[in-house]
């Protein structure tokens, strides 16, 4: 979907703070990792806020259990989470909404078409047992691979492709964007068009705009989501999608979707739900205009050698392909870099005992699509994979335990008292906990990788 970088869906120690999908998020968050479709998340445990504005959600489009709110707080503990707050925040839903029309107007928004969608919606506070539970933070980066690329999805792609093919050879050539990633992310985000989600877009938007911790962000989204039924861009009955408000096979929220959506059917609509072309094209051009460098690839499994100085493994430190060699890196492949004074940096997902990644431009890309690394990864990982590329060469540390979100608090906050900087006290291992981590192996004569195992959870304890 696209996204924003709403919080952590990036990749981080033993699990990968699996980020989503809606928006840029600041400090050490990331996104919601993406939608497992075909899985049942409806046990989903609660996890932590995500902090900072959003561009597109990951978000989970899985039915729930139950449709009514629990009448339990946030996990995340915000005030706005609290029972309290989120029953008065409902018993104001109407004048809440009422207040946003002077926004609305100033959008183009006709006071008919106001009064036509938002008069009669009613907040659904389900979503707020839904908005902190995340599972995707509860998974490690193969266990997410695993459900994400598997056989099923890539033929699904290659047959996406085949079917499809005329209008993948007019989009390729109008935009530049390989084809293969494009199937990746619509294969990734509704399991090809079979898991969209059955929410009113417009009610998702207009709950979370007036109710819990993300009112700033949804409230733009909620005008965003009005504006586009205003200009008939999509019907009501269409603006259907999960309840954090993504639509449509390739999950654009709202905002995103004004940005970069196209009418490439020239129908006088951007239909990016019903419409093949315009879905395809809009998704390549949220992917150019996001800077992806036609031609080039996203990135190359690599062995990282044991005795390798882990600290450069940061996203802000990068160098040539050709520097990396001379430090010892080599593609997994045993190929030669095609072009080697390409700048990458280096993503070690799973620590010293895993697989290690180069990651160039188009890897960047996809992640503004959606700000999390484990999400990235997938995404290039499946397009190699229906393109006709194998599965990854390195075995990953599957013996290692997942940390518990309580876990991943305390070695934060253990961190923290050691005099470490981990950026929000969230349960995400986003870059800053990362590196927090290393400095503090690096310290103890552990390698200094940024893999939060139980081993170096105990030997933050026992210091």
């Amino acid at each position: 979907m696209q996204r924003t970088n709403i919080s952590c869906l990036a990749a981080s120690a033993a699990m990968f703070c699996l980020a989503v999908s809606s928006s840029a998020a600041g400090g050490d968050s990331i996104v919601p990792a993406a939608q497992f479709a075909g899985t049942t998340l409806a046990q989903a445990p609660n996890l932590p806020p995500q902090q900072g504005p959003a561009t597109q959600f990951l978000p989970l489009r899985a039915a729930p259990a139950s449709t009514e709110w629990s009448g339990q707080p946030g996990a995340s503990g915000h005030p706005e989470m609290t029972v309290e707050a989120i029953q008065v925040a409902a018993a104001n839903f109407k004048t809440c909404l009422e207040g946003l029309w002077p926004h609305a107007a100033r959008r183009g928004i006709s006071r008919g078409s106001f009064d036509t969608h938002a008069k009669g919606l009613t907040p659904e506070l389900k979503i707020m047992d839904l908005i902190d539970a995340q599972p995707e933070f509860t998974k490690s980066v193969w266990d997410y691979l695993d459900i994400l690329v598997n056989d099923d999805r890539i033929a699904k792609g290659r047959e996406t492709l085949n079917t499809h093919r005329v209008i993948f050879d007019e989009v390729e050539k109008a935009y530049g964007i390989d084809r293969h990633v494009i199937a990746a992310i619509w294969g990734i985000e509704s399991n090809f068009s079979t898991a969209i989600g059955e929410r009113s877009v417009l009610r998702s938007t207009a709950t979370l705009a007036c109710v819990g911790r993300r009112k700033n962000y949804f409230r733009d989204e909620f005008l965003a989501a009005l504006e586009i039924l205003h200009r008939g861009d999509l019907r009501p009955e269409q603006l259907m999608g999960s309840w954090a408000g993504a639509v449509g096979p390739t999950q654009f929220m709202p905002t995103p979707f004004q940005r970069f959506a196209i009418d490439f059917d020239g129908d006088g609509r951007r239909d990016v739900v019903d419409s093949i072309p315009d879905l395809v094209a809009s998704t390549a051009n949220n992917l150019k205009q996001d800077g992806w460098a036609s031609g080039q690839t996203w990135g190359y499994e690599v062995v990282v050698p044991r005795n390798f100085n882990f600290l450069l493994a940061d996203r802000s430190r990068q160098m040539t392909l050709h520097e990396w060699e001379r430090l010892g890196i080599r593609r997994a492949s045993g190929a030669a870099f095609p072009r080697p004074n390409e700048r990458a940096y280096l993503l070690i997902p799973a620590g010293s005992q895993g697989p290690g990644f180069l990651m160039l431009q188009n890897f960047r890309v996809i992640m503004k699509y959606n700000p999390a690394e484990a999400y990235a990864l997938a995404i290039g990982h499946l397009a190699d994979r229906i393109r006709g590329g194998g599965a990854l060469v390195q075995p990953w540390p599957r013996h290692e335990r997942v940390l518990t979100l309580a876990e991943r608090y305390e070695l934060q906050q253990l961190l923290a008292q050691r005099g470490f900087k981990v950026g929000e006290h969230d349960g995400r291992f986003g870059p800053i906990t990362r590196a927090a981590l290393r400095d503090f192996q690096a310290a103890s004569g552990l390698v200094p990788d940024g893999f939060a195992s139980s081993s170096v959870l105990a030997r933050l304890r026992g210091q």
